[in-house]
């Protein structure tokens, strides 16, 4: 039988096997209760930050769902007028649900304006829904394919005119003029049908690592250490752990998410694998404050190989160098000649910048990956981050679009492979683990230090509450407390709305409406990122505890210096900096800075200033500009003179410190405003911590922790204001 046959037969039995569990109020729409539990996990989903394409997909379903209702109610005559006006009130719920959650997501609302779905997984998405109902479809409703993806270009339309071929390029081309054809190119098969075509699987996956199922570290199995280092040159040595991760390249793996955490060597990996796999020429992506750092380890590494940085437009590239540097913010104008020149591996570098796909970093990447998927058939594909996930768990999808593991609307064939050899589907509560587990032997590998490098020290942070006891203290204090009240002010009229609007009301007496509490937090930020530094918000009022706090921890720094010796001290703000570094130049310290102004060159002077210089006691550093990519393990301490916004700048900016080669203890003092909403932050970015050891560790944690620092902290600045903090 012809597998589309079978797959109708399937479908058939399955509308035959499922009947409605709707109770008998709803046997005139029993797909109204669906679309009204559909929706609800859309909204919770958005009101913890931007829905991933999953949701999206869903949100999509739900909207032209209603619409089919509302017009199948209004046109079926046997309904009575009562019954009609009744589930059309229903249903006008529903739509009342989609339009605050767009409000919320403004990027929803043309989702709202289709008539139809268009896509086969929002198609196969309705289908499902219907069934689930009790619904008779049509054969041509039941079977739904999927066509084939148009291959996109490498360079879009808006970006040919900034394209460039610096010289050396064209002399390459000139000396060999055709690209060495891949002979292990297959000819592409027509993939067959799989038992789990009909699903709709994204959504799952996501739940999978979301839930942790199945616990355990995030890591594929990796074979054992060798019994002898063929790799490292003279004077080197490759660790265990990098060595169990190079053997698995040798076997044959391709593709990889490395999630190690900071400082195990993940540049040092890349570079040896590509060697390993012999996967040149070989272009790694990086922010432009590593640049020179990524040189640096290919040739530490690979003597025998050429490192070229791509700067500008590219006049000084040496074109016939086996590894390419390229910053992300250059690289839109190199994708031309990228693309043809027959690369055969591609690392990421802090792979989490491409997290958002519509950003145009993102789109590069991702047509650079599919154009070297064409012309190479097992390419080095490398995603490196130590911080994977950053707001949701479907940050994971750009890196697995990257990695050829999906294609966003559904797994790519190896992977759906996987998943259909376990015999369980998304309705099994088994799935998941299975899922996770499958998802996790294409190449995820995560190691955290403790597990991998017992030579390497705990860290501990260490926080020390601070005073603003001068006039500018009170002032911030004050400032707090009107925020809180204007907060507080919107939060009560919106009660006070609703109440005159319906007689009864949900909320309790002296309750606090959580729902309206995030409406108005969610309201002020997006107000307050508008507005930028022009009035007071919760971004002006952090600038403000760290204009306040930049005396006492530059203070507190020179005191560290003198009993411990070097410290690296990180701030947020450029004035911070200033402060802090007119302050150590009258203690008569020797100090260096690390900004976001800098050139490559400057940054790396200083950072070997402070590693190697006795001379020098501090490095003065930008969070965000310093945050990853530097080794200043010279130190075992740092001052976060501000607090980030995140974990994971945290994290990164510690761990420029705790990292292979420190052989003393890590202490991070953080220097916090007491009785501000700084101690409030603080407490926030440890809690969300948690994202990460959820998703790739398997820890069971509270998903409201996906929330923004800035929306927690507004909600807790309106409860504290309401009297229930």
């Amino acid at each position: 039988m012809p597998p589309t046959a079978s797959a109708a037969q399937s479908a058939r039995s399955a509308q035959r096997r499922r009947k409605p569990t709707t109770s008998r109020r709803d046997d005139e729409a029993p797909v109204i209760p669906i679309l009204a539990r559909k929706v609800r996990e859309v909204e919770a989903k958005a009101q913890r930050g931007k829905l991933g394409p999953t949701n999206r997909v869903k949100f999509q379903v739900i909207a032209f769902l209603v619409r089919e209702e509302r017009a199948r109610v209004k046109a079926d005559t046997a309904i009575t007028d009562a019954a009609r006006a009744e589930l059309l009130k229903r249903l006008d719920g529903v739509a009342t649900i989609l339009a605050k959650t767009a409000a919320r997501d403004t990027s929803l609302i043309q989702l709202l304006e289709v008539d139809q779905a268009t896509s086969p997984v929002a198609r196969r998405m309705r289908r499902d829904w219907l069934l689930e109902s009790g619904a008779e479809l049509p054969p041509d409703e039941l079977i739904i394919t999927d066509a084939a993806p148009a291959a996109a270009p490498v360079v879009p339309a808006a970006l040919a005119e900034r394209q460039v071929v610096p010289p050396q390029v064209v002399s390459r081309r000139e000396s060999n003029p055709f690209l060495a054809p891949d002979l292990t190119m297959r000819t592409a098969k027509e993939t067959p049908r799989r038992r789990l075509d009909g699903w709709e699987i994204m959504g799952p996956l996501y739940k999978a690592f979301e839930t942790g199922a199945g616990g355990g570290s995030a890591t594929m199995p990796l074979p054992p250490v060798p019994e002898f280092d063929r790799l490292s040159p003279k004077g080197l040595d490759v660790m265990p752990h990098q060595s169990r991760f190079l053997e698995a390249v040798r076997e044959g793996h391709r593709t990889f998410l490395l999630a190690d955490e900071p400082g195990l060597g993940k540049t040092a990996e890349s570079v040896l694998a590509a060697s390993v796999a012999d996967a040149y020429p070989l272009l790694a992506v990086v922010p432009n404050v590593v640049k020179m750092n990524w040189a640096r380890e290919v040739e530490r590494w690979t003597p025998q190989r050429r490192a070229t940085v791509i700067h500008g437009d590219g006049e000084g590239v040496d074109a016939f160098a086996d590894v390419f540097i390229v910053n992300y913010e250059i690289l839109d104008r190199h994708l031309s000649w990228l693309g043809d020149l027959g690369l055969k591996g591609l690392v990421v570098d802090e792979a989490h910048f491409i997290k958002n796909l519509t950003s145009q970093r993102s789109r590069n990447v991702l047509a650079l990956a599919n154009r070297i998927r064409q012309q190479v058939r097992n390419p080095l594909l490398l995603a490196l981050t130590g911080t994977p996930l950053i707001n949701d768990v479907e940050d994971f999808d750009a890196i697995w679009r990257f990695l050829g593991w999906t294609n966003g609307e559904k797994p790519g064939p190896l992977l759906m492979e996987k998943l259909d050899e376990t015999g369980l589907t998304p309705a099994d509560k088994a799935f998941y683990p299975e899922a996770r587990e499958a998802v996790i032997s294409m190449g995820i590998v995560r190691r955290k230090k403790k597990d991998v490098a017992a030579d390497l020290p705990d860290k501990l942070i260490a926080d020390l509450p601070v005073e603003l006891d001068d006039e500018f203290g009170r002032s911030i204090r004050q400032a707090e407390r009107e925020l809180g009240e204007r907060l507080a002010a919107k939060y009560r009229r919106i009660i006070e709305a609703r109440s005159s609007a319906r007689s009864g009301s949900s909320t309790a007496f002296g309750e606090i409406d959580e729902d309206i509490v995030r409406l108005v937090a969610h309201n002020e930020l997006e107000e307050s990122k508008a507005a930028g530094t022009g009035a007071e918000n919760v971004f002006t009022m952090v600038r403000r505890i760290g204009q306040a706090k930049a005396q006492l921890a530059a203070d507190y720094t020179v005191q560290l210096q003198r009993s411990v010796g070097k410290v690296v001290f990180f701030a947020k703000h450029i004035d911070v900096m200033d402060q802090a570094e007119a302050h150590f130049a009258s203690a008569g310290l020797k100090t260096v800075s690390l900004r976001g102004d800098q050139t490559t060159l400057a940054r790396q002077a200083a950072i070997d200033a402070f590693n190697n210089d006795p001379a020098v006691g501090v490095a003065v550093c930008s969070l965000t500009a310093a945050g990853v990519g530097v080794n200043m393990q010279a130190s075992s301490n740092v001052v976060l003179a501000e607090l980030s916004w995140t974990a994971a700048e945290q994290t990164q900016a510690i761990d420029r410190v705790h990292r292979i080669g420190q052989d003393e203890p890590v202490t991070a003092w953080r220097i916090i405003a007491a009785h501000t909403i700084d101690t409030k932050i603080a407490e926030l970015i440890d809690s969300k911590q948690g994202l990460a050891a959820r998703a790739l560790d398997g820890e069971a944690v509270d998903p409201q922790s996906s929330d923004s620092v800035q929306l927690s902290a507004l909600m807790h600045l309106l409860r504290k204001a309401l009297g229930a903090a």
